[in-house]
Formats: structure tokens, C-alpha cells, sequence
């Protein structure tokens, strides 16, 4: 790893995140991101996917995921004090409201091409995001922030919210009706990190509530019973379905030990912003993060992308999101009690991500490497999505007291400007 990264005496546990070269490192590495997605700027409606020089794909297609994140980066920014954010949240509403919105049936459109709707399906995995981006471009303070978080948050409560098992269902048609009896974590993973920005952006208690039951379940119920390990697909009745197997990305076979990094963390912060009353909060989030470090971190480095439900590997893939999300899950530990191994950890996925993930060049991160630590394309083509790495960098330079976005807003100073 560069000197700007590691310098001085970083003996101590959390020395990492103390000390200014390393800081200095993150700060450089999430401007160099945001400089290169800006290019993912259309002149006319939605966004570019690039390719790894930073070129625009010939593909326009635009899947809801994209947007919103895209919308969800560039307001961190603003509140970090990138220059030229405002451009990228103004023209991701815009396309959320005039294209992605489904001004027939209510709800948002999974996937369009220019103004041609390609996927009409509505997904609660796609609706979370919309509610993340409008309650983060409401904390950076944009003005259209308001009118889409109230309308998305509707939507959710009375689509997709089940009041019974107090958790997101997954999918409709377009017009409502039903497309499948699948649920998922995935879709309530990131419910919960949506809901936890929704509440630091408006203090309404029912998205502290929600993502308090969804928590409830996947790390009180199916985590201790399931060996610290999570089951990514149930049935209409959340009963584990160890047989589903569908996207390869989105929906793999098993477990994925990146989800547990991302719910680990996201455990913490409700734990904080709930006022730290549950004494088992911390100690369930730490073991269900250490189970997926040490499941799943390969002899070469990096994570296998999914495990079996005993934790052995199944598919072996490498790529840059696991490291992201575990760098994110493992800064938040040591904010919060740190411990030797905890250093060990954070210092070991930086060197990792550095040497083979991070392009230090162009900006953004590559992502997938092969078994020779070499970058690769099996899945992704270009480099898709700044949000994962982008939290990478940021995460660890907030402020502990609060969820994460608000944390970046209680920084004495702007962190990009």
C-alpha cells in the first residue's frame, strides 16, 4: 500500500482511521471516483454506464438501481462538498420523476431505454433505492427531495410493506398485480439502509420502526439458527428456500457474505439512532460480520461471492462490492470497540483493494478479478457503479453518533472541498 495510506505508527488499534495520510488516501480515492462517474452524465435524459477508461457504453439501458444510487452518491458528495454534485442529483431526479415514474399505475419502472420502458416490472429492491436517494438528496438539501420521498414512501407502505410479517414483499407486475411469491433479504437489506436514511432525514419513528422488525428477524431469528450465516431467498411465508437459485448476481444459490457485512453495519447504526437500548445489538452485529470474514475470505484474498448454507464455497468469483462493503462494516467495529483483529482486518482489505481493485489512474474501482488477481469480465462490463466503493471511502471518515449520512453532515468541515 501507498505511503499516503499507511504512515507513522499504526501499532494502536484504530490507528488506521486516525491517522491523516490514510484519511488523506480516502478523501483522494472518492474524489478520483466522483470525477470519473460524472461522466456518466447524459446530455439528454438518465445516465451512461462506462466503461473502464470512462467512455459511455452503447448499451442505454437504465435500470432503477442505477439511477438512484447514482442520485444517492452524488448527495453524500454534495454534503462533502464536491463541486458539480448538484448537476448529477438534479438530472438523477429529473429522470426519476419524468421516466422511471409510472405515471399510469404509481410506482417506478425497473428498466428503461431512452423513453422506452424495457422491464415494467416493480420491484421492492428498486423502490428501496428510490426512498435512499430522496432521503439523501433531502439531507444535502435539494429542493425536489421532499415530493419523492413522500411519494416512494407511500408506495412502499402500501404495496409492498406486509403488515403480518413486517417486512418487504419483492415483486408485482406493473399494473399490481402478482409476478411471483418470492421474498428476499436482498430487497429488505437495503429496505433497512433506506429506511434508517429516511429516518435521519425526517425523524418519522415508522422508518426507525421498520427497519428495526426487518433487523429483528434476519439477525435475531434466521441468523443465530442458521449458524451466524444468512439464507438469501424464502417463500410467501419467509420460510427458507434452499433450493432457489435465479440471477447469478442478484438472486445466487445460498448465502452471500457481502449481505452480511452490509446488515452487520447497518445493525449498528439502527442500534445508535434507537438510542442503544438493545445490550445485543453490538454483539450480534460483530458475529455475524466476523462469520462472513472468516468464511469467506479466500487463500489468494478477496471474498467468495457465495457460500453454501455450512459456509463452504460455491461461487468463487471475486469481486470489488464483498471488499467495499466489508471495509464499511469493519470501520464501523473499530469506531465502536476496537479490538486488535479489527485493525488487522481493516488494514489487510485496503492493501487488498489497492493492489487489485482500486484504479488509481482513471478512478473508480474494477469489478472483478480473476484467479490471478487480474482484472476480468465474466459479469460486469466497464465499471458499473460508484455507490459501493464510493461508501468505502466515506464511511470510515464520519462521525460515529450517527447513521452514516448524517455522520458526514456533523464532520467539522467539508470533506471534498
Amino acid at each position: 500500500m501507498s505511503t499516503q495510506s499507511a504512515v507513522g505508527d499504526l501499532s494502536a488499534p484504530g490507528a488506521w482511521l486516525e491517522d491523516a495520510g490514510h484519511q488523506a488516501y480516502l478523501v483522494a480515492d472518492a474524489r478520483r471516483q466522483l470525477d470519473f462517474f460524472a461522466g456518466s452524465l447524459r446530455a439528454g435524459p438518465g445516465f451512461h454506464t462506462l466503461d473502464a477508461e470512462g467512455r459511455p457504453l452503447p448499451d442505454d439501458k437504465q435500470e432503477l438501481h442505477t439511477t438512484t444510487r447514482l442520485v444517492h452518491s452524488y448527495a453524500l458528495a454534495h454534503i462533502c462538498g464536491y463541486t458539480g454534485a448538484d448537476r448529477m442529483i438534479d438530472h438523477g431526479i429529473a429522470y426519476l420523476n419524468n421516466h422511471h415514474r409510472d405515471q399510469i399505475h404509481g410506482g417506478y419502472l425497473w428498466a428503461l431505454s431512452g423513453d422506452t420502458v424495457v422491464d415494467d416490472r416493480k420491484l421492492a429492491y428498486g423502490h428501496v433505492f428510490v426512498l435512499l436517494a430522496a432521503a439523501s438528496a433531502k439531507l444535502a438539501g435539494h429542493p425536489a427531495a421532499d415530493a419523492l420521498l413522500s411519494d416512494v414512501a407511500e408506495v412502499l407502505d402500501q404495496r409492498f410493506w406486509e403488515a403480518e410479517p413486517k417486512r418487504f414483499a419483492d415483486e408485482w407486475n406493473r399494473d399490481w398485480t402478482p409476478f411471483s411469491t418470492y421474498r428476499g433479504m436482498n430487497a429488505n437489506m437495503h429496505g433497512v439502509e433506506a429506511l434508517l436514511t429516511a429516518y435521519e432525514a425526517t425523524g418519522e419513528t415508522v422508518f426507525l420502526d421498520r427497519a428495526g422488525h426487518i433487523l429483528d428477524f434476519f439477525v435475531g431469528e434466521v441468523a443465530p439458527a442458521e449458524g451466524w450465516r444468512l439464507p438469501e431467498h424464502y417463500t410467501q411465508t419467509w420460510q427458507i428456500d434452499r433450493s432457489y437459485a435465479e440471477d447469478p448476481m442478484f438472486r445466487p444459490a445460498g448465502t452471500t457474505p457481502g449481505h452480511s457485512f452490509e446488515l452487520g453495519r447497518l445493525m449498528l447504526q439502527h442500534w445508535d439512532l434507537a438510542g442503544r437500548r438493545d445490550t445485543g445489538a453490538p454483539t450480534g452485529a460483530r458475529t455475524l460480520i466476523e462469520r462472513a470474514l472468516a468464511d469467506a475470505w479466500l487463500p489468494d484474498g478477496g471474498f467468495a461471492y457465495t457460500l453454501d448454507f455450512d459456509g463452504k464455497v460455491a461461487m468463487g468469483n471475486r469481486f470489488w462490492w464483498p471488499v467495499t462493503e466489508a471495509i464499511g462494516a469493519v470501520a464501523t467495529l473499530v469506531k465502536l470497540d476496537a479490538r486488535d483483529a479489527d485493525e488487522h482486518w481493516y488494514r489487510r482489505l485496503w492493501e487488498f483493494a489497492q493492489a487489485h481493485f482500486i484504479d488509481e489512474t482513471r478512478g473508480g474501482w474494477y469489478p472483478e478479478i480473476d484467479g490471478n488477481g487480474q482484472v476480468t469480465r465474466s459479469i460486469f462490463t466497464g465499471k458499473p457503479d460508484i455507490y459501493h466503493a464510493l461508501q468505502a471511502c466515506l464511511l470510515p471518515l464520519g462521525a460515529l453518533p450517527l447513521g452514516h449520512v448524517a455522520g458526514l453532515k456533523k464532520l467539522p468541515a467539508p470533506l471534498l472541498s
